[in-house]
């Protein structure tokens, strides 16, 4: 389920930078994609662009590889002040995450 989460925030960074670049063209339909296209891809255009949007959707998919184990041992490290080591043991199980994560969180408790 964690993999699924990360593929899609992955594909939504270049959606969104594209839509944001579009809004700011000034034109509509098949002109605001163009113009968006080149104006990231700089020098080199359209194709330039294309490129860019690839990039951050693979950049976006590392981050958030990372950046989710990384989030979530910071939580249930802070978590573990204040309630039992069993307790949020039995949470991680149930949550919707593979069991690497599962395990990488237990480890950090």
């Amino acid at each position: 389920m964690d993999e699924i989460v990360r593929k899609l925030a992955a594909l939504g960074l270049p959606g969104v930078m594209l839509v944001v670049t579009m809004a700011f063209s000034g034109f509509a339909g098949a002109a605001a994609i163009t113009t968006a296209l080149a104006a990231l891809g700089g020098p080199f255009g359209m194709l330039g662009g294309i490129g860019l949007l690839g990039i951050a959707g693979l950049v976006a998919d590392a981050l958030s590889k990372y950046g989710i184990d990384f989030l979530l041992a910071g939580v249930y490290a802070e978590r573990r002040k204040n309630e039992s080591k069993e307790s949020l043991a039995r949470e991680i199980d149930s949550l919707p995450i593979s069991l690497e994560l599962k395990l990488k969180l237990k480890d950090s408790l």
